[in-house]
């Protein structure tokens, strides 16, 4: 049995290596030339071509965690196919790779691809994607979100804040951070413009050149607004430089902690969290669907042919493939529009794909 494995992870593995390699170039070719025009806007900045490579290659990590479910299903079609044309797969057959030993073996390699898979997009593509936009925005300025910023809320013991950070600068800090402070009656009692914060070392942010209003209520003295100018003022929050890049940045270049760490603060400030949960959910599920997609390619080892060529199986694969991605993509915005549980419209595509998958093995595996 160790020969039989050596031999189908050592096939496996290398078809997989070259479908994501060849699907990476084409991506990685792609948001080069759409790149380009930003070259052209900003090559005043001396955002250059040599840049705007080094850009799109630090962008390659996020597409290669989204092809890897497609990629492992197309390699292992491929292998799976080329097996059953050559009859190698009928001589593995009788020499005691059953059906079951196969899926067990096919599985063991796919648990592989799902903590490879998991590697890639937890802990590489969102330092890669991180960099990338460090790196772009300091020939743009600034990342933001748009006019309005990002907005981001924190309960304390004696009332609330409103924080609003207009964009994020290349070395970390950000830029018109406005802070508005709430009693526990809801009552704003301050509010503290910073043309720039930075993170502190010891759960605050530190505010330079700062404009800030107190708004005093009293029954004797009636109302009173201070306004103060300063050049420093320290800012006590648990509100981390990660919550912030996840309100600027897009959700699904987080890693599952940071995004665990987010909804918690979310949920903490009664604020909604659905599309971070779902997006959570989706980075537990989503590498677990290597492990459905080479049981999907299973039943291609018994179809029976002799002749002809195999790229018609390869292109189901593909079909396959673009059609699992589409049916997470739709399920993901159908499900933060209706209301569903976030593990569940996570979870769905897995599950109808695990359905099919299992549906061919038994139909064409075990009862042909």
């Amino acid at each position: 049995m160790k020969t039989i494995r050596r031999l189908i992870y050592g096939e496996m593995v290398v078809a997989v290596a070259l479908v994501t390699l060849g699907f990476s170039t084409l991506f990685y070719f792609f948001d080069f030339v759409e790149e380009l025009q930003a070259v052209g806007r900003h090559s005043a900045t001396g955002y250059t071509a040599v840049q705007a490579l080094l850009y799109v290659a630090l962008m390659t990590p996020s597409h290669l965690y989204e092809l890897l479910p497609i990629t492992v299903l197309i390699g292992t079609i491929f292998v799976m196919a080329r097996f059953a044309q050559s009859s190698e797969f009928t001589i593995l057959r009788t020499s005691g790779l059953g059906p079951w030993r196969a899926l067990r073996t096919l599985l063991v390699l796919g648990l592989g691809f799902v903590f490879f898979t998991f590697a890639v997009g937890d802990y590489v593509a969102p330092l890669a994607d991180k960099t990338a936009q460090l790196l772009k925005s300091r020939y743009q300025g600034r990342i933001t979100v748009g006019k309005t910023g990002a907005w981001l809320k924190e309960k304390q013991a004696y009332g609330s804040y409103a924080v609003n950070v207009g964009a994020l600068a290349p070395d970390a800090s950000m830029r018109d951070v406005r802070i508005f402070e709430f009693d526990n009656q809801g009552h704003l009692i301050s509010m503290t413009l910073g043309q720039q914060a930075s993170f502190g070392e010891h759960d605050d942010w530190l505010l330079q050149k700062v404009d800030r209003t107190e708004f005093t209520t009293s029954d004797a003295k009636g109302s009173r607004v201070d306004r103060t100018f300063v050049d420093q003022f320290r800012w006590p929050t648990q509100i981390s430089a990660e919550m912030v890049a996840a309100a600027v940045l897009r959700p699904e270049r987080m890693g599952t902690i940071d995004l665990f760490q987010y909804i918690r603060h979310l949920n903490a400030n009664n604020q909604s969290a659905q599309k971070y949960e779902i997006q959570f959910w989706k980075k537990v599920f989503y590498p677990l669907s290597c492990l459905v997609m080479v049981v999907l390619a299973l039943p291609f080892a018994y179809l029976h042919f002799r002749s002809g060529s195999i790229t018609t199986y390869v292109f189901g694969g593909v079909m396959a493939g673009i059609s699992f991605v589409l049916l997470n993509n739709v399920l993901g915005d159908l499900g933060a529009l209706q209301g569903w549980q976030p593990w569940l419209t996570a979870a769905l595509p897995g599950l109808i794909y695990s359905f099919v998958s299992l549906t061919a093995f038994m139909w064409l595996v075990i009862r042909r």
